[in-house]
């Protein structure tokens, strides 16, 4: 594969911001309970229930759309990673500036990624599960070998899921050497080494490594982009990747199974097709079809992701549902407290998509 940049730095990739801002919209999202509100029981048999069921995550083994938006996450990151920079050389920055840049970013992704721990709970936690902290080691790894041929990359991502298999597959200590059996596998005796085990969930710190492949594969997709090639080729060369990666998911579920929360090999390959997908899909609706004028609405929320994801998190859309709570009662209270609740997640997610509209308006835009 053929990744050759330009000579310089081609106009913003528009299906870029709208790909990252509509994931992050689907997470934010997550943090108003509109999704836990349309899976309530009562609405079970429902065409709603049946569809807020792909909102939430797949028990074990098996896989449902929420189980792709972290995948597609760090797979953006990747795909920035060429187009942010070949930016910063443009404005002179050398190499070494870039590098400590990069180790600046993993460390703060790394801690806030920890901190979000800490909120929660109220106490200080070392615990690595969460998306900040996971993509803080992918992100560098994926630097580490960006400058390398397409092919030593793809080598070293298929190298991390089959040393990930392998150590699965052999762990020897008695009771966690069931490679595929929820807190009886190698990801959750290592968590518990530092006091840091999900227990009820079943995440595992490791699946950064895994998972360091989806943002390989994203730089690889960014380097496409970039590249002088024509849209149609570009496109192309993401469908037949993103495909490949779906059907060789799939294949593999009955030898590896495809078990989300501790990142199989067969679940980041998967996942992996998934985001080559949606991002051709991206790329031909925005790029290609120049569909620009609606797709801001999701573009507004990626060019401040990590700001509202954050801001979301820590308590921003617990803030502003106290605020809304007795308004939307108020009003919808006599159609029902699910009606009224469902209601109210939506209006707070309307509130933290203008608070990014706001800052897009004002050309804030914060960064690490």
């Amino acid at each position: 594969m053929n990744t050759s940049n330009s000579s310089s730095v081609p106009e913003r990739l528009l299906s870029l911001d709208f790909f990252r801002g509509a994931t992050m919209f689907l997470l934010i999202a997550e943090f108003t309970q509109l999704f836990s509100h349309l899976y309530d029981p009562s609405l079970e048999g429902s065409v709603i229930y049946v569809i807020a069921e792909q909102f939430h995550h797949h028990p074990w083994n098996g896989l449902r759309f929420w189980d792709l938006i972290q995948p597609f996450f760090m797979f953006i990151v990747g795909v920035a990673m060429p187009f942010s920079f070949a930016s910063r050389k443009k404005r002179g920055h050398t190499q070494a500036e870039i590098t400590r840049h990069v180790l600046k970013r993993a460390f703060l992704l790394l801690f806030f990624g920890w901190a979000l721990y800490c909120i929660d709970p109220g106490k200080i936690e070392f615990r690595f599960q969460n998306v900040l902290a996971q993509l803080s080691v992918t992100y560098l790894l994926a630097y580490l070998v960006m400058k390398k041929p397409a092919r030593f990359q793809i080598i070293f991502s298929l190298l991390l899921l089959a040393v990930t298999e392998v150590i699965y597959r052999t762990f020897p200590v008695d009771g966690f050497n069931h490679p595929f059996v929820a807190n009886e596998n190698f990801g959750t005796w290592l968590d518990l080494q530092y006091g840091g085990a999900d227990l009820r969930g079943h995440w595992v710190s490791f699946n950064a490594i895994p998972t360091t492949a989806h943002t390989i594969w994203g730089v690889l997709a960014g380097q496409v982009l970039i590249s002088t090639r024509k849209a149609n080729q570009k496109l192309r060369i993401l469908i037949i990747a993103g495909v490949i990666g779906v059907v060789a998911g799939y294949a593999l579920n009955p030898v590896t199974p495809i078990i989300k929360r501790i990142s199989t090999s067969s679940f980041v390959i998967v996942s992996g097709g998934w985001a080559f997908l949606a991002l051709a899909f991206s790329y031909w609706l925005i790029d290609i079809r120049k569909r620009y004028k609606w797709s801001l609405f999701f573009r507004v929320v990626g060019l401040n992701p990590l700001f509202i994801y954050i801001f979301a998190h820590v308590g921003g859309a617990m803030f502003i549902e106290t605020i809304v709570h007795p308004f939307t009662y108020l009003l919808f209270g006599w159609m029902g407290t699910l009606t009224a609740s469902i209601l109210t997640s939506a209006i707070v997610l309307f509130l933290l998509w203008y608070i990014c509209h706001w800052l897009n308006k004002k050309k804030i835009y914060i960064r690490i």
